[in-house]
């Protein structure tokens, strides 16, 4: 937890229904600081798919090689709203649209890194992995809970954030069901 806080600490961010950044002073525009925090949150993503595989890998544990494709693809499957989220406000902040495109995917190219980093080190930290997968479970109810929750609860249609969040579980617990 004091990691999470202290990159919540040290990361210029905005907040909704505010100008003034938190995080550390920078010059970075709103969405420059968008394209870091996805950026950084896709991170700890990466190495809960390269933590499921090596799990699985590892024979030791109870995790198949499905439940950690179904981790994999269930973390693909949210990446691309994820990308327009990044690259809808670059493009309308005047940005080309390859240029925003670019940016978008790319925030995700640290995923396989975090992935095959996990994987590379495997060996050495097998003992602990589920201390690993804890933070990365951790790390991602951090940043919906500081962040996500109270952004799709603003404004008039918060009901749409709700129905999207219960349609994105059941799209994850059928894919448990069917690949786990």
């Amino acid at each position: 937890m004091g990691f999470l806080l202290l990159i919540d600490e040290l990361t210029p961010h905005l907040h909704i229904g505010t100008d003034k950044p938190e995080g550390l002073r920078s010059k970075l525009s709103k969405t420059a600081m968008l394209a870091l925090a996805v950026t950084i949150h896709n991170l700890p993503e990466g190495m809960a798919v390269g933590v499921v595989f090596a799990g699985a890998d590892s024979g030791a544990s109870n995790i198949s090689l499905a439940s950690a494709l179904a981790v994999a693809v269930g973390i693909a499957i949210q990446n691309v709203p994820e990308g327009a989220i990044l690259s809808m406000p670059m493009r309308a902040a005047g940005n080309s649209r390859w240029r925003s495109f670019a940016i978008g995917s790319l925030s995700g190219a640290v995923e396989p890194v975090g992935a095959l980093a996990v994987l590379l080190l495997a060996s050495m930290i097998m003992p602990v992995l589920p201390y690993m997968l804890a933070f990365a479970a951790g790390a991602m109810f951090y940043v919906v809970v500081e962040e996500l929750i109270p952004e799709a609860s603003s404004g008039k249609h918060s009901n749409l954030s709700t129905i999207g969040f219960a349609i994105g579980f059941v799209l994850m617990m059928v894919l448990d069901v069917v690949m786990g």
